[in-house]
């Protein structure tokens, strides 16, 4: 036999029978964060230093290849800071094939924060996902180039317009939506839609500037509401309903556009192909997205202005709103993990 080849039988018997080890690091949760501001307590909080502090997430450990180590406490509560982008998923990967980690029961939780769709949302609120839209695989030309009529430059593989489904030409990495479990974000959705979330005068003032979005001027609040994950950073009307679009086209119709951000798709990715691995569960998967900023300016607002200073007074607010809804969820994970640990919780789990 080639000895790279046995060497290669050996690495995957090792792998696989990690799991029966007594040693291995068990996670009840893990939360994902995908950056953070200075260091990780009494400073300016990025996504993660609330977990931190409040969950007394006091034990550090490192993980090869990842920049930030992994926080945990002795009741089986991780977080983690993913980086940002399409770098997230790679993060994730890293964590996945560590083979110091049993992760086949752990339940992922990403808390960050997101731009919103001020025709459903506003700064400052919560929306538990049922679905995750890839919005990176796509065939683009400039907005100055796009043939007269065209809403913007953005085209489904094998389509020939925008708006249009995939056409049989189409060659995207699949999938192109991750729809996560039902039951479990309706249980999550259903213990956290009531929290109170916090706000400030600055925000409050902010949010008046939408006089043609209702939503968006309304205080902060919880709802079910889906997102669509790419690497740039976009803003604009036109582009907030490709948005829209885009995730009805990819999942029949039923997505609902809610929340913009820049990793769930790669996380998503990342746990799908860590779950062909039977590394992860991939039903153990929430995405919890706040609101620090919207996703095109309010009518009396220069777009571009809007871009550059629009989280200014909403990512203070967006993290607070993230521990207030996700906490709840990481308590009763943990508090009930004799019955969650074995089974996921469903709509009327209590």
């Amino acid at each position: 036999m080639h000895l790279r080849t046995l060497a290669s039988l050996v690495a995957v018997t090792a792998f696989s029978s990690a799991p029966a080890r007594a040693d291995l690091i068990r996670p009840k949760v893990m939360i994902l964060t995908t950056f953070e501001i200075g260091a990780d307590t009494g400073d300016r909080p990025g996504e993660l230093q609330y977990w931190v502090e409040r969950e007394h997430l006091d034990g550090s450990l490192e993980v090869p290849g990842l920049a930030h180590p992994i926080r945990y406490n002795g009741a089986g509560v991780y977080a983690m800071v993913t980086g940002t982008c399409n770098r997230s998923g790679l993060g994730v990967m890293l964590l996945g094939m560590d083979p110091r980690f049993d992760l086949s029961h752990t339940y992922f939780m990403m808390a960050g924060i997101a731009g919103a769709d001020p025709d459903r949302a506003s700064v400052g609120s919560a929306a538990w996902a049922q679905w995750v839209v890839d919005g990176d695989n796509v065939n683009e030309v400039d907005d100055h180039d796009a043939p007269a009529g065209w809403p913007y430059g953005i085209i489904p593989y094998g389509a020939t317009a925008p708006d249009q489904a995939p056409g049989p030409g189409d060659w995207s990495q699949k999938p192109m939506a991750f729809q996560l479990d039902p039951g479990l974000v309706a249980w999550a959705y259903r213990l956290t839609k009531d929290v109170a979330l916090g706000d400030s005068p600055e925000t409050a003032r902010y949010r008046a500037l939408y006089t043609n979005h209702p939503n968006a001027q309304r205080a902060p609040f919880v709802l079910l509401g889906d997102t669509l994950g790419t690497a740039r950073y976009w803003h604009g009307p036109a582009l907030t309903r490709w948005a829209e679009r885009w995730c009805e086209i990819y999942t029949g119709g039923r997505a609902r556009f809610v929340m913009t951000e820049c990793e769930d798709q790669s996380i998503s990715y990342a746990l799908h192909v860590l779950g062909n691995a039977r590394r992860v569960d991939p039903r153990r998967y929430l995405v919890l997205r706040t609101a620090s900023n919207y996703s095109e300016p309010p009518p009396a607002r220069d777009l571009v202005q809007n871009l550059l200073t629009g989280e200014e007074s909403g990512t203070g607010l967006a993290v607070e709103s993230a521990y207030r809804v996700g906490s709840p969820v990481v308590h009763a994970l943990v508090a009930h993990w004799d019955a969650y640990g074995a089974q996921v919780p469903k709509a009327d789990s209590p």
